[in-house]
Order: C-alpha cells, then structure tokens, then sequence
C-alpha cells in the first residue's frame, strides 16, 4: 500500500488550521437560540400553552391554523431560524398560524392520558380559537405523532375543522420495513411505565438513534469543513440544541399509543377507541393533505401512504417530498416548496 506523506501531512495541516479557526469561531458565538420567530402566548391548561404567531402583512386566509408537533421532541425545529422555518413560511404565505406547546413533563404528569390531550387540551385549544375568532371551523395541521393525533381528533370531531393536513405521521403500525416497528411488539411497555412512570425523551432518542447508527458520527465528520464558517456552526448548534432537548412522555399516554397503536394496530383496523368511543376515520371527512417523505427512515411510506384508502375525505391529496423525516421542516425544499404549497392549499379551501 502506498502512502502519499505530502499530501497526508498537507491534509493534517489543514485540518489542524480549521480546528483552529473553528475554535475562535466558538469563541465567538453567544447564546445558541431556536423559536425566534416572534410570538404571543393565548391560551394555556397546566403546562400546555398555544401561541399565535405575529404578522406584518394581511391574512389570505382569515380562518386560523393550528399547529401540533409530536411530543418528544419540541416544535421548535419548525422554527429554528429566519431561513429554516416552517412555520414563518406559512405565516409569510398568508396564514394565521397557531401552535400547541405540550410543556415538560414531570412525574407528577404520569397518569395523563391520551384522552386528556385529545378531547382534553387539543379539544380544548380548538375551541379557544373558534370562539376567538368567531368561526365554525378551524384548519389544522399535525406532525408526525401530532399529525397521528390529529387525525383520531379530526375522526371525533370533524364538524369543527375546515381541513387537515398532516406531514410524515404514522397511521398503519404492520409494516415491517421499519426496526422501530418491530421493536415494538417485543417491549415491556406495561412493566417498563409502572417503574419509571414518566418515559424519559433520551430513552426514546436512543431508540430512534439506533435506527441509522452512521448519523451519529457521520455529522461531526462533516462538521470538520464547517468549522470555519460561522453561520454553518451556528446551523448545526441550533439543530443540536434542538434534538437534545427532549421532554419526558406521560406513561398512561404512552401505555396506550405503543400498545394500541404500533402493537395492536388498531386505528387503521377501525377498531381503536378514545374515551369509550370507536375511532372511524370514515368520519374525517374535511379535505385532507397527506405530506410524506420519500427517504423517511423513520416513519415508512406504508405507514403513512395507507390512510388514503381509508379516511372519509373525498378531497385528499398526496405530496411527496423529496427528503427524510427532519428534512420536512428544515430543508432548502422545505422553504422554497413544501411550505408555500401547503399554504395555497389551505387558502383554496379557505
């Protein structure tokens, strides 16, 4: 085997010169920030809040969105930055958007229920906003769990939204395409709730971390060309900051979401029942926006893709985003596509 010792020593110099210069730019940087756009908070029960984002120029859509990300991760990565943000692309569209806040979880939180966020807090925001702005109807959108979450809302109350659109979320757990799928099926999700009560976010992180090993040292290697370079730095602080701030799941909700859902498969078999009440997505029936993306390693395609044949929609669409799962919201795409299509989407339905 031979070896080039220039060349190696010129890459060695290099590299030790952008360590350097990464270092001075560390220096350099203040407090790593995310959620900047500006917004008010309007409505809170216990720790769930809803904020309402400002605007400089006139609504195209006078009926208000509501936004809901899932729950371990925050909804910040909506809004990490002026140029990396789903939701002021949304307002800049014309929207007048809301988003759910569901806080940090305690110990104290472990007997939550996902009634108590469905009919309870989501049902409850809702009909804060319909009273706020004095309509029938309201358009929401969800993501991944949320859009999950969504959905078994819009199926019990369809009457008060104008639309759904939700982007990357799970609806039919029997793929196997997917470890976290499988997985699963093999958890002790009863033993493993009535001794830790609340499920920490990084047991959950770590599971997901599993599904594609590579990223984890993948991302620092790529790091070493960005060093120099302090609006790439400050990229990939806010993007970390983001996925290790991780809330803790109630346990009663998690009981029911893992066994009744990835388990059991129930919401799309129509048999999944909230507060005593059985599910019918038959009965969501509001025009509907399937987002999903291509290269998703986290939620598959099947799982998404299957409630088109199911929901009640006659108007229903799909739209493939070229990307994976965070890409969704943070990507290129995602601000010069995604976005102002979702928003004409909605206004057209408006």
């Amino acid at each position: 085997m031979n070896f080039n010792s220039e060349k190696i020593t010129a890459e060695l110099v290099l590299t030790s010169e952008k360590i350097a210069k990464g270092y001075k730019v560390l220096q350099e940087i203040g407090d790593v920030e995310v959620g900047m756009s500006p917004k008010d908070l309007v409505w809170q029960s216990d720790k769930i809040k809803m904020y309402h984002y400002h605007r400089d120029t006139p609504v195209k859509c006078k009926t208000p969105v509501l936004v809901s990300f899932a729950m371990l991760n925050r909804h910040d990565v909506l809004d990490l930055q002026s140029d990396r943000s789903l939701m002021k692309k949304l307002v800049d569209e014309g929207l007048d958007v809301y988003i759910m806040d569901w806080g940090y979880h305690t110990r104290a939180d472990r007997y939550l229920t996902m009634e108590d966020y469905i009919d309870g807090y989501m049902n409850d925001a809702i009909d804060f906003l319909r009273k706020r702005h004095k309509v029938e109807k309201i358009h929401k959108m969800g993501i991944c769990q949320g859009g999950t979450f969504s959905m078994i809302y819009a199926s019990l109350y369809p009457e008060k939204l104008a639309s759904l659109t939700t982007y990357v979320a799970p609806y039919d757990f029997s793929t196997t395409k997917c470890m976290l799928y499988k997985w699963t099926h093999y958890i002790d999700v009863d033993s493993m709730i009535d001794v830790v009560g609340t499920v920490p976010g990084e047991m959950i992180d770590s599971a997901f971390g599993m599904l594609k090993p590579s990223m984890g040292v993948s991302k620092y290697l790529g790091l070493i060309n960005s060093l120099d370079d302090s609006d790439k730095m400050m990229n990939f602080l806010r993007m970390e900051k983001w996925k290790n701030d991780l809330p803790a799941i109630p346990g009663e909700m998690y009981r029911k979401y893992i066994k009744d859902l990835f388990r059991d498969n129930l919401l799309i078999k129509g048999e999944f029942e909230l507060g005593g009440r059985k599910v019918n997505l038959k009965n969501a029936t509001m025009p509907f926006l399937n987002v999903y993306a291509t290269e998703d390693t986290i939620i598959p395609n099947e799982s998404t893709l299957s409630i088109m044949h199911v929901i009640g929609s006659k108007d229903k669409k799909e739209y493939a985003f070229p990307g994976g799962h965070i890409g969704v919201f943070v990507g290129g795409k995602s601000q010069k596509e995604l976005g102002p299509a979702v928003a004409k989407w909605v206004i057209d339905r408006c």
